[in-house]
C-alpha cells in the first residue's frame, strides 16, 4: 500500500485501519471501484489522455479546435490546463519526458504518435507545454527538430515562462528572470 505515489507508511496504516472499521459492503464497493477503474479506463487512441471510451471527450468534441495540439507530459497537465478555461484545442499526452539519466528515451514516450498526427495534416500549431526542466527542454527541442526534419509548416510555440504572480524578484532564479525580461509583454496587453 505504501508504494502508491504520495502515500507514506502512516497514511497507508490510517487507510487500512479505516477500512477495517467499515462495513463489509462498503469495503467491497471500494475494491470494486478500483477493479472497474483498471478495466474500464483506457488511454485515448488519439491523444493518450485517460478516457472511458476509445476516443476521449476532448478529441471527440466537434467544438474543439483540432488544428492546435497542446503537448503535455501527463494527464494531470491536461487537467491543469483545462481548469484554466483558456484552451479550446486538443492535447497530446507524451506520458513522460526524455531523461537519459532515468533511461527514458524518445521511443519510451508518445513522440512518434505526435509526429504521425502532424503528418496526417490539418494541424496549424503545436504548443509545447512541457515542464521547465532540463528534461522538458530536451524533449521540446527533440520534438522541434523532428517536426523541422519532416519539412512541416506547422507553427511550433511553447508556453510562456516567467515570474509567477506573487513572487518576489529577488527570489526568482536568473534563468526565469532573464526569460521574463527578454519575453516581456506590452503593459496594455
Amino acid at each position: 500500500m505504501s508504494s502508491l505515489p504520495g502515500v507514506g507508511r502512516r497514511t497507508a496504516l490510517r487507510l487500512v485501519l479505516n477500512l477495517l472499521r467499515r462495513p463489509d459492503a462498503e469495503v467491497h464497493a471500494f475494491a470494486d471501484a478500483f477493479t472497474r477503474l483498471k478495466s474500464e479506463i483506457v488511454y485515448c487512441r488519439e491523444c493518450h489522455n485517460i478516457s472511458d471510451t476509445e476516443i476521449c471527450p476532448i478529441c471527440g468534441s466537434p467544438r474543439r479546435d483540432h488544428t492546435t495540439i497542446c503537448v503535455v507530459e501527463n494527464v494531470q497537465d491536461v487537467m491543469s490546463i483545462e481548469n484554466t478555461g483558456q484552451r479550446a484545442g486538443v492535447y497530446h499526452v507524451l506520458g513522460g519526458v526524455i531523461s537519459p539519466m532515468d533511461g527514458i528515451g524518445p521511443k519510451d514516450i508518445e513522440i512518434d504518435s505526435l509526429i504521425e498526427r502532424v503528418a496526417k495534416g490539418g494541424i496549424d500549431e503545436i504548443i509545447l507545454a512541457l515542464p521547465t526542466t532540463m528534461e522538458g527542454d530536451t524533449t521540446n527541442f527533440y520534438i522541434y527538430r523532428r517536426l523541422q526534419n519532416m519539412g512541416s509548416e506547422v507553427k511550433i510555440t511553447q508556453i510562456a515562462r516567467g515570474v509567477a504572480v506573487g513572487n518576489q524578484i529577488e527570489y526568482t532564479d536568473e534563468i526565469t528572470l532573464g526569460r521574463s525580461i527578454v519575453n516581456r509583454t506590452d503593459f496594455n496587453g
